[in-house]
């Protein structure tokens, strides 16, 4: 019986160690963040979905940070957001008061190795997690009223002429869908990039400067859903990140259905990874605290729960969907393992060879 009363004994001493520990660590977290600001970089230009996302985040994820520290959104455009990736990972202080919200492809160009401008290693990043899976949205080629082509079909024809389609760079997810459909699906582009942003890419389409170009659907619903009325003349020509059709979408094909052959879908499926995992990436510098990266995570995850935020979500039309850092860091090993078919093509098309 003294036994037993001394392993309890044992046991109680060593749980109140352990709370403890979490107390002192709380506080720590809660005494570093109190009166401070946190910078939400964003790599993108202000109005466009990263830039919805980001300000969304931002007005909910300091309630749940001990301290509740402010949060304010940096616009940094540039490079499809390489330009703010680069900058978080080498400039920016380590110590948990500057996070950013990066293009879902930064990470494939960081494992890819093969840009000379990438300065970042995205699995050392201190990854916070996704607010998007892309479950209940899509990745569409939107065609304005004056393309040539109405329809797929037409678009598929070898005498077709080039859809012209804008994109902000090179590495961006505007820029190396399309070709990734145009080897995989069969039809031809001319890629126009350099834009800032979003609102100047749409802006260029609805002047006719452009044919079209990618969009999140849930993009185009809310910001521009006069483009979806069956009169206005724009047209969606193929899903991308959709295992299935979209419910709203049932008439627009997906580029696995339309893949030209088994290598091609295997090619769709490896680069759809990015917007099925890590859609609005969340991501912190290499070295972060323990402790601060734990509580950041754990506030972003409590944010997409706050029902206050999923229905200011809603109303944005933004996809909230949210993936877990744990959950993106896996996706990251998973593409690192790729065939190497799938991966030479991708450097390719990353380093400007065949997809150039």
């Amino acid at each position: 019986m003294l036994r037993v009363l001394h392993c309890v004994a044992a046991f109680v001493v060593v749980s109140l160690c352990f709370a403890g520990v979490r107390a002192v660590a709380q506080n720590s977290v809660e005494d570093f963040y109190r009166g401070k600001q946190i910078t939400l970089v964003v790599g993108y230009g202000p109005g466009g979905g990263y830039d919805i996302t980001a300000r969304l985040v931002a007005r909910y994820l300091g309630k749940f940070i001990p301290g509740n520290p402010t949060v304010v959104v940096q616009n940094m455009p540039g490079a499809g957001s390489m330009r703010a990736a680069n900058a978080l990972y080498v400039n920016e202080p380590k110590d948990g008061t500057v996070i950013a919200l990066i293009a879902r492809d930064m990470p494939l160009m960081g494992l890819l190795g093969n840009n000379p401008n990438v300065q970042f290693d995205p699995r050392k990043f201190s990854w916070i997690g996704s607010s998007s899976s892309y479950a209940n949205d899509s990745y569409v080629l939107v065609l304005g009223p004056k393309a040539s082509v109405k329809s797929i079909e037409e678009a598929r024809r070898p005498d077709a002429a080039p859809l012209v389609l804008g994109g902000t760079g090179e590495g961006a997810t505007d820029g190396d869908v399309r070709k990734i459909l145009r080897d995989t699906i069969g039809i031809r582009i001319k890629q126009v990039l350099g834009y800032t942003d979003t609102p100047s890419i749409v802006l260029a389409v609805e002047r006719g400067e452009l044919d079209g170009r990618t969009f999140d659907y849930s993009f185009v619903k809310t910001s521009r859903p006069q483009w979806l009325k069956p009169d206005s003349g724009y047209h969606i020509l193929v899903q991308f990140a959709r295992r299935t059709r979209h419910p709203d979408l049932p008439d627009v094909p997906t580029a696995r259905e339309l893949a030209v052959d088994a290598a091609a879908r295997e090619l769709v499926v490896f680069a759809e990874t990015p917007l099925l995992t890590m859609a609005r990436p969340f991501v912190a510098p290499p070295g972060v605290p323990q402790d601060r990266l734990q509580a950041l995570r754990s506030a972003f995850d409590a944010a997409h729960r706050d029902p206050a935020f999923l229905a200011e979500g809603e109303k944005l039309g933004v996809d909230i969907s949210p993936v877990t850092a744990n959950d993106v860091v896996r996706a990251l090993d998973d593409m690192s393992h790729a065939s190497p078919r799938v991966f030479d093509y991708m450097k390719g098309l990353m380093g400007g060879g065949k997809g150039g």
